[in-house]
């Protein structure tokens, strides 16, 4: 199976590459801060990659009124493939408090059959659920005709279209098994943003592996030293692209007003004031605040 995950390696990193490229323009997108091998005493060796993520327009409304047109989150991710941790998510802005969200990923020879493959408490079973990057429902914007897998067919490698029940079927087969844990711990803002964090996560994980198997043909055959080239000239277009984008938007005139003082967005009556309608949550000594119970999502790349 050794094949396989090498397979499976250079098609992940190809497609974040691709993908991150795509969805970059306009002031917005993916900056690589640092892409190094490290090391680590259980893993062993490995890369970490930091990036700042710009993505004010992809933000609710409800959110972009407090941040400025500059935002970005820090997104420090750990590949140690087959397992990889891509976390604890930061952002320096005035106006909001940190959120951290952590995404661990094992990949594994099966269909998604394997129970706890993180090894430690199981995920609740209610708070599982499965991708399938050939039926589940993508966002509109995100859907291409050449990323549908029940029409494509890999011309290098004769694999597809996808049918109905093909994880029973399809061989060979690997499955993305993540674990998602966000928080954001603002009062009034809380659940709904924690949802809104869980359903984009989900969306960015189905359209990825989709594109991972759609591009196929693109990073078919490629050597892990191959792939890191692409990777890094991607990363040099993209970052030379977002940092020409940002530097006219900075000398542009500002599309809104900006904040002439501080304001406080865990105040009930400076919520009420903005029309925010707030709700009780758990938040007093007997129900400290925490993170929500983790989401696993599996997804099947191959």
């Amino acid at each position: 199976m050794k094949h396989i995950r090498s397979q499976t390696e250079i098609g992940q990193l190809y497609m974040i590459s691709k993908h991150s490229s795509e969805q970059s323009g306009g002031g917005e997108g993916v900056e690589v801060i640092r892409n190094e091998p490290c090391t680590d005493p259980k893993h062993g060796a490995g890369q970490i990659t930091e990036k700042r993520i710009y993505l004010n327009s992809k933000l609710p409304t409800w959110i972009r009124k407090f941040v400025p047109m500059a935002f970005y989150i820090t997104e420090t991710a750990w590949n140690f493939y087959p397992y990889t941790i891509t976390g604890q998510f930061k952002h320096y802005c005035s106006f909001l408090p940190r959120f951290h969200v952590k995404i661990e990923t094992s990949f594994e020879n099966d269909n998604g059959c394997s129970e706890n493959v993180f090894g430690d408490d199981p995920t609740p079973k209610d708070s599982v659920c499965f991708l399938d990057i050939l039926n589940d429902p993508i966002p509109d914007k995100h859907y291409k005709k050449a990323e549908d897998l029940s029409n494509w067919v890999s011309q290098k490698t004769g694999r597809g279209p996808l049918v109905d029940g093909w994880r029973n079927t399809t061989k060979p087969i690997m499955c993305s098994y993540k674990r998602v844990t966000c928080s954001f711990e603002v009062y009034g803002f809380q659940g709904r943003t924690e949802d809104f964090i869980h359903r984009n996560i989900r969306d960015i994980l189905l359209v990825g592996h989709r594109q991972a198997v759609a591009w196929i043909d693109e990073w078919h055959g490629m050597t892990l030293e191959q792939v890191r080239e692409y990777e890094r000239k991607q990363q040099e277009d993209t970052n030379s692209k977002l940092k020409s984008d940002i530097t006219c938007t900075d000398s542009a005139p500002p599309m809104r007003p900006s904040f002439t003082r501080s304001i406080s967005v865990t105040d009930e009556s400076s919520l009420k004031k903005m029309g925010v309608k707030t709700v009780d949550i758990p938040g007093s000594p007997s129900h400290p605040s925490s993170l929500k119970s983790p989401v696993r999502l599996n997804s099947t790349p191959k």
